[in-house]
């Protein structure tokens, strides 16, 4: 097992605990994914040996190459999912994280009713926070519609809701996205009377803010594997 993976591991999980703790909330109720995009399996297997048990990606094909050699894990799509490739990414993950359209939600259903009847698939919904065109996610007025045709797909299972706030240099401009997030779910909870404990936002540069606002999945790449090429 390589010291290094396992070191950033540890103290990602350490800063984890001690924003949770800061904010009143259990550190346990923050999931740790670790995202591996562009990153060799062995490097994936190795954060596994330390401890990891959620392991995220963006790309369903460079899942595909990597799951085989990778030790069980959880795996979470975090990426952007096209229809067609919609089969193979339900082969693959345990939990979507990207779902942000009608037609993608119908067209889950229609191929875990054809191929996995018994299946209750584990989703997100993808809110693009800040309305930034270039980003996938259902803007914040319509995600109650989105949430309400997924509710209403039997193979479907909406856990929570997905940001990425926009891209910046200083890590508390996040909050006020994160906080809106959080006040969404609630509104939606409220609304369609639906439980959606998860909040899936924070990455690497920001994660401690994100759990402070009540994120319970952070997503996690380069505090663990390192600066991407």
């Amino acid at each position: 097992m390589s010291s290094t993976i396992s070191d950033r591991v540890a103290q990602v999980r350490r800063r984890i605990e001690t924003a949770a703790i800061a904010a009143d909330r259990d550190p346990a109720a923050v999931t740790l994914v670790a995202v591996g995009k562009t990153f060799p399996p062995e490097m994936l297997a190795d954060a596994v040996a330390a401890g990891v048990t959620d392991l995220g990606e963006i790309r369903v094909q460079e899942t595909a190459a990597k799951k085989p050699v990778v030790p069980a894990a959880r795996w979470h799509l975090i990426g952007p999912l096209q229809r067609n490739k919609a089969r193979r990414a339900l082969e693959l993950f345990d939990v979507i994280h990207t779902v942000d359209r009608p037609d993608l939600v119908q067209r889950l259903e229609y191929l875990l009713a054809e191929h996995w009847p018994e299946r209750r698939q584990p989703i997100l919904i993808e809110v693009n926070v800040g309305r930034e065109p270039q980003k996938s996610g259902v803007l914040p007025e319509d995600a109650a519609t989105l949430l309400t045709t997924a509710l209403a797909s039997a193979h479907l299972e909406v856990t929570g809701l997905m940001a990425i706030p926009p891209q910046t240099s200083v890590p508390e401009e996040s909050r006020r996205h994160f906080r809106s997030v959080r006040e969404l779910r609630d509104r939606l909870q409220d609304r369609c009377g639906a439980a959606l404990p998860d909040l899936s936002m924070g990455m690497t540069q920001d994660f401690e803010i994100a759990v402070a606002e009540g994120a319970t999945m952070v997503r996690v790449g380069t505090a663990i594997f390192g600066a991407r090429a």
